[in-house]
């Protein structure tokens, strides 16, 4: 019986492997179904996290568009008299000119130095509303973003790198150099 056993033990054991191999098959069927669904999710995962880095980046673009576009109209509002303001300066330019070659010591020209002076202050105030101001620098350290030099000369009354005379007065708008200041400045004598 042993004998007989062993064959039917031996063939118990056979099936036992071939159900557990089955098993096996079926678990590797599983598995490779579960790993192409997992390969599945981490595409889609990377898709999206892609996705999301891309609206990120669509959504800063726009933001940086709808700014630069917001400076470009302040500028356009703030600088668009720049061409304007530049063609006038010539005419404040006369103005003062003939404030400077008028006789003041003559009486007869009171009224008409008068008159310039006046019409000079009321230009100068009409176009400073709209951002236009005046650079005089008369004794001021030269500065070559502001000013243009002329001439230099030495002198002992003054420091060097001083504005020592104006030819012609600068001019900025909101900020921005409409014409820098033509200057005579100073050096240390030899």
């Amino acid at each position: 019986m042993t004998e007989q056993q062993q064959p039917t033990d031996n063939s118990t054991e056979q099936t036992q492997a071939s159900n557990e191999h089955a098993d096996t098959v079926e678990l590797s069927g599983e598995q490779a179904v579960i790993a192409k669904l997992e390969a599945e999710l981490a595409d889609a995962n990377a898709k999206v996290a892609e996705q999301q880095d891309l609206l990120l980046r669509i959504k800063a673009e726009s933001e940086n568009v709808r700014r630069r576009a917001g400076m470009d109209v302040e500028k356009a509002h703030k600088f668009a008299l720049e061409k304007f303001a530049g063609d006038l300066l010539p005419v404040v330019d006369n103005l003062e000119r003939a404030l400077g070659f008028i006789d003041r010591t003559d009486d007869s020209l009171k009224g008409v130095v008068e008159g310039v002076e006046l019409t000079l202050k009321s230009f100068l105030d009409t176009v400073a509303k709209y951002g236009v101001n005046q650079i005089d620098p008369q004794g001021q350290p030269f500065n070559p973003e502001h000013h243009q030099a002329m001439s230099i000369q030495p002198s002992a009354d003054v420091a060097p790198n001083t504005v020592t005379f104006v030819m012609q007065k600068g001019y900025e708008l909101n900020g921005r150099l409409l014409r820098p200041a033509m200057v005579g400045v100073s050096k240390a004598p030899d």
